[in-house]
């Protein structure tokens, strides 16, 4: 919700930055204690597993809306008297500032608080186990690697209940289409390559013969039940689209974090992707994210197609769904998985290109004045698409500090006792209701990092609101980037802001000493303006830390190495499988195998063995034997499609029951492939 951080009173030391830290290391010490069983009631744990959630209590669900109308209410008390009573007209370049960006603040849990007040609504549905509907899963592609695609096609062949599986490549690859021929896939390239992602499914749209069609990125790796939950949603005429939530397999990437007893399992996404969206089923607001979704043709059919306006088609075609009268729904369980952004550089180039698209559709459509939708509707789309404005007030709240110690102007003229009581009851509350009505997803110091490192690219973005330049669409780098590990470069505005305010605090002890032309008339207020100084400046040196950190460095592995248990051979004498990857495994091996010695690797998964061609690449000593570093061979294109289905439905998407108790019976046996 944004950085926020007040300067001090006349006489007393205050800063809201202070307040944001305490409350933030309260919040992550409880955030870290061990995981619980999950319960739908107040012990539900703060990130959802990969099933959907268990429905709240009506006891929950009435507190949590009474403490977030409750935060409102004293808010605006809070604003009322703000805005009568302590500011400063003299110092209005500092006073009015701080007081709209509070505004904003409040405004911004007004649309929290609309997007989040029931979470769990969403029609009744049934597992479809058989049906006669035409469906086609459809892959777009452009520059993805074999590695890459291959589990992800592997997983989409093998789905349950008949269908087609479309490899849509626009790179015109010979390799994709045999890799696709091979794993039971059709091919299809197009001679013109206009409008990216949304022209190539538009021209699938114009060749392939279905009633409905999944569409999963080139790295979305799908469950097997992926159109059994799925396709009960369409027994209402009027639902066009069914979305999923976007979780990713490769959770040491930038934008995971580690929970204590859960892994590296929070993203910087999960907010938005396991409560903000579920949130939507009530206004049938619901948006498609381009990937992990089921579309009904004619739908799309009746709307012209992909919207090609845009570079963010997905949100784009589901406001002329919406405006044609067309139902969208949210099904909150992981059927899917893909790869998050490794670096920071690959995280804020998707952030510039989405914020770029929604500042399209903010021109080109925008659901705030357009006709056919519902009030509801575009209070649902505000809270997506204004959010891009938040790096201004970030950006805002971080310069503050800078201009008050720089000039000694006080922004804010009030009783001490009187702004200390008001302020902190205010700020106290809106953090509990943020809290509860995130269900525990926001996480305040790792939220106000991700909003500093996005900041820049997110200014960038909404600057095209008025430049309305047209942005190439660029597709997010996926796979090896790079050799080795190397740093990311930290944003300039960021660096600067860094200097700016070590500049500041020097600037504030010169002024002490009387050395600048500047007079502090209430010493109190600008140490609480220094308190917040510092703060802001801790946090942004987090966030260029972890920019900065190698462990966020470009990616150089091809595919992402799962850590395992197995048991194995290699040529016929027993191993340890540490750990491995579509490209490849590092075993623990009782005798040496020379470099570039080739063999054979055998994996066994509990009763199932595969055998895989390898080649020796690294040797290292080790602990009663060696580690050995194999590159598998890239031709095997069976055992290593069987090698990805076992990875990935064994280690990373969900066990599937039934949603709702049914009588249908079972899908005959080669209905679809095993």
């Amino acid at each position: 919700m944004g950085l926020l951080g007040l300067p001090g009173a006349p006489s007393a030391p205050w800063s809201g930055a202070w307040g944001i830290v305490t409350l933030a290391h309260v919040a992550s010490r409880i955030a870290s204690r061990p995981a619980r069983p999950r319960r739908a009631g107040w012990l539900r744990p703060s990130i959802p597993g990969d099933g959907l959630p268990p429905p709240e209590s009506r006891l929950r669900r009435l507190t949590i809306r009474s403490i977030a109308l409750g935060a409102l209410a004293v808010g605006a008390v809070y604003l009322w008297w703000r805005l009568t009573s302590t500011l400063d007209p003299g110092v209005w370049w500092v006073s009015y500032p701080l007081f709209a960006l509070e505004v904003h603040s409040l405004l911004g849990l007004a649309l929290f608080t609309f997007s989040l007040w029931d979470v769990d609504r969403r029609p009744a549905t049934r597992d479809v186990t058989e049906t006669d509907a035409r469906i086609a899963v459809l892959i777009p592609t452009y520059n993805e690697g074999p590695e890459i695609l291959l589990p992800t096609i592997a997983a989409a062949v093998t789905m349950r209940l008949p269908h087609e599986t479309w490899v849509l490549d626009d790179g015109n690859r010979p390799e994709i289409a045999a890799l696709a021929e091979q794993l039971g896939a059709r091919y299809l390239a197009r001679p013109e390559h206009h409008h990216a992602k949304a022209g190539n499914l538009n021209h699938a749209l114009g060749v392939i013969d279905a009633e409905f069609i999944a569409v999963l990125d080139a790295d979305h790796v799908a469950s097997p039940d992926f159109l059994v939950r799925l396709l009960g949603y369409f027994d209402d005429p009027r639902v066009a689209l069914v979305q999923t939530p976007q979780e990713f397999y490769n959770r040491h990437s930038f934008e995971h974090d580690a929970l204590p007893g859960d892994g590296e399992r929070f993203h910087e996404q999960a907010l938005f992707y396991r409560v903000l969206q579920p949130g939507k089923n009530r206004w049938s607001a619901a948006f498609w994210c381009g990937t992990g979704a089921l579309v009904r043709v004619a739908a799309l059919r009746e709307v012209g197609g992909v919207a090609t306006d845009t570079i963010t088609e997905d949100i784009h075609t589901t406001i002329r769904l919406h405006r044609r009268g067309w139902r969208t729904v949210y099904h909150n369980e992981v059927l899917a998985q893909g790869l998050a952004a490794a670096d920071a550089d690959t995280y804020q180039a998707q952030r510039l290109r989405w914020g770029t698209g929604a500042m399209q559709v903010l021109r080109k459509e925008n659901p705030l004045f357009v006709s056919g939708l519902s009030l509801p509707q575009r209070l649902a789309y505000a809270s997506t698409l204004l959010g891009w404005f938040d790096a201004w007030r970030t950006f805002a709240l971080l310069v503050l500090p800078i201009v008050v110690l720089a000039t000694g102007a006080i922004p804010i003229r009030a009783d001490a006792m009187t702004f200390a009581v008001a302020f902190t009851s205010s700020f106290l509350l809106q953090q509990v209701a943020l809290r509860v009505l995130s269900r525990g997803c926001h996480r305040p110091v790792l939220s106000i990092v991700f909003e500093l490192v996005r900041m820049t690219s997110n200014m960038r973005a909404t600057a095209t609101l008025v430049t309305r330049g047209r942005p190439r669409f660029m597709v997010t780098p996926k796979g090896r980037t790079a050799d080795g590990r190397t740093r990311v470069r930290a944003p300039l505005p960021l660096t600067a802001i860094l200097a700016a305010s070590f500049g500041a605090a020097a600037w504030f002890a010169l002024t002490l000493m009387g050395t600048t032309p500047v007079r502090y008339a209430e010493l109190g207020a600008m140490l609480a303006t220094l308190g917040w100084l510092v703060a802001d400046a801790a946090l942004i040196l987090v966030a260029i830390m972890r920019i900065r950190s190698l462990r966020y460095g470009p990616e150089r592995r091809a595919s992402v190495r799962f850590d395992v248990e197995l048991e194995g051979e290699l040529d016929g004498f027993a191993v340890d499988v540490l750990d491995v990857s579509l490209t490849g495994a590092r075993l623990h091996a009782p005798v040496i195998r020379a470099l570039g010695e080739r063999g054979s690797v055998a994996l066994r998964f509990g009763g199932e063995t595969i055998e895989l061609p390898a080649t020796v690449r690294t040797v290292q000593a080790g602990e009663r034997g060696w580690r050995l570093g194999v590159e598998f061979d890239p031709t095997a294109v069976a055992p290593l499609a069987r090698l990805a289905i076992l990875l990935f439905r064994q280690r990373s998407l969900p066990t599937v029951e039934p949603l709702l108790p049914t009588t249908t019976p079972a899908m005959p046996a080669g209905a679809a492939a095993a």
